[in-house]
């Protein structure tokens, strides 16, 4: 029976015992992966590379794969003996526990640990991930001096070549290590007695299953609650939704609306799943379409954030544009325009971007866009980076209108949201023809992802076809709100 911990176990551990359990006794269970998150990890996998050059020349004591662990540890006890003063992924293996460190440093002071972290701060959990850390290494003989987390800096804007010591932050997390310590041996014990346990814990859902992370088990922790539930009441606090299921109220038709604190908006969603029934403000909605004016612009950004910036102006995980769609409409009866943009991802794609932007949108008339929040950020970003432009974006920025807002005020509302004002539940439920599943990108975080690997130069596949996929999806977007919009204007 493999009773290692590992400094990943460990932390999942201290979020749930059965997690642990699971993860040790029935790998098979654990949920895929999901793209997007797999992106996240890659990236900070290649932040991490990064920041070895914050000390350059050293040694690495990587093993050949995951599954190799104990090669680090020879590795990097012989590393050691060779008087090697900078060691890339030091490995060290004490009391069943391993742990890696991304960097382990020698100098006029003695041996100091640093371990990168993509984030952009330093976490209770990092603590405690660092705390695992320097009781491994310490407890094999290294006379730790300090430990540091290094991790992005987000004031960082990059101007000229990147340089990394601006990037990063370098702080020393020894003093509240130590105050952890003590607890490390109990937890230890504790999470080895889980994991040669002969039964699952039984631990029930709760705050922890999100709590520092998402946990990969939920789709068997999580199979009785249905689809749609008391956790789907859209802005309902988390503390009350787990309150009603350990009620026993998992389902909406079990909630009784005297006793349960619920505002307007989730007694509205409420009583249109039980009921069946839809919400419609013709008044409020008809004040909203009248107060449009022609020609209407059905506009759509997509954006990359890089940690690592890769732009002049921009700062780590910023949001950028590099592509648009935008649907345009004369009049009521009129033919219907499309026009698009998706940068060339060798390039800043932000010039041009702007300079077709400027002209597809015109000088009048109002711009569309779901979530206005989102699009008119992005414009002022872009008039800070180039104030050259300043009067044509702002120009584009005060004919914006949200087309979310009769759905976020539920002046519409049918029980297919399931509370949501988003786009993806609001278009099956007013254009049930209309779908994201045909397409081979369907939401914008696959968008941006597979955007950004081009960028980086690590996408694999055929670069013609997954542009024109690109561009398949945000023209969807634009199309979406079109008819969106006439749905409205019937009513």
């Amino acid at each position: 029976m493999k009773k290692n911990l590992s400094k990943s176990t460990f932390i999942r551990g201290l979020q749930c015992e059965k997690s642990l359990y699971l993860y040790k006794h029935h790998y098979n269970l654990k949920d895929t992966t999901p793209s997007s998150l797999q992106a996240v990890f890659e990236q900070g996998t290649n932040i991490g590379i990064l920041a070895q050059d914050l000390f350059p020349n050293g040694v690495d004591a990587s093993p050949e794969n995951h599954f190799k662990m104990v090669e680090s540890v020879r590795k990097t006890l012989k590393f050691i003996s060779q008087e090697e003063s900078i060691i890339y992924e030091a490995t060290f293996l004490y009391n069943d526990v391993i742990a890696a460190l991304d960097i382990l440093v020698k100098d006029e002071e003695g041996w100091k640990a640093y371990e990168v972290k993509s984030s952009t701060k330093v976490s209770e959990t990092y603590i405690k991930d660092a705390a695992i850390q320097y009781y491994t290494i310490t407890n094999s003989g290294i006379d730790l001096k300090d430990i540091s987390i290094i991790h992005i800096n987000n004031q960082y804007t990059k101007d000229g070549e990147l340089d990394i010591r601006q990037l990063f932050s370098i702080e020393s997390v020894y003093d509240q290590v130590l105050e952890f310590l003590p607890r490390i041996p109990n937890e230890v014990r504790r999470l080895k007695n889980v994991i040669e346990s002969t039964e699952i814990p039984n631990v029930d859902i709760g705050h922890h299953c999100s709590d520092p992370y998402d946990c990969n088990f939920k789709g068997t922790c999580w199979k009785h609650i249905p689809e749609y539930s008391v956790f789907n009441i859209s802005r309902l606090n988390k503390d009350k939704k787990f309150d009603l299921y350990n009620q026993g109220v998992v389902t909406l038709d079990q909630i009784d609306l005297v006793q349960t604190d619920l505002n307007p908006n989730q007694v509205l969603q409420v009583k249109s799943e039980v009921n069946g029934t839809s919400h419609i403000n013709v008044e409020e909605i008809r004040n909203f379409t009248n107060g449009l004016s022609y020609p209407i612009y059905f506009l759509d950004f997509e954006t990359i954030g890089p940690g690592v910036p890769k732009y002049n102006g921009s700062r780590p995980y910023q949001q950028l544009v590099f592509q648009y769609s935008l649907h345009i409409q004369e009049n009521l009866t009129s033919v219907i325009e499309h026009r698009e943009y998706l940068a060339d991802p060798t390039k800043d794609p932000r010039i041009g971007f702007i300079k077709q932007l400027i002209e597809d949108c015109g000088n009048s008339g109002n711009i569309l866009v779901y979530n206005i929040g989102f699009e008119r950020g992005k414009l002022n970003d872009l008039i800070k980076v180039f104030p050259q432009y300043s009067t044509e974006l702002r120009g584009i920025i005060n004919r914006l209108k949200d087309l979310m807002i009769p759905f976020q005020q539920k002046w519409y509302y049918t029980p297919e949201m399931k509370g949501s004002y988003s786009i993806k539940y609001v278009l099956p439920s007013l254009v049930p023809e209309l779908s994201y599943n045909d397409l081979d990108i369907k939401e914008g975080v696959a968008a941006s992802n597979t955007f950004l690997s081009m960028v980086n130069g690590t996408f694999e596949g055929d670069i013609e076809e997954t542009r024109r996929q690109l561009l398949e999806y945000c023209e969807l977007d634009t199309f979406a709100m079109i008819k969106i919009l006439e749905k409205l204007q019937q009513l």
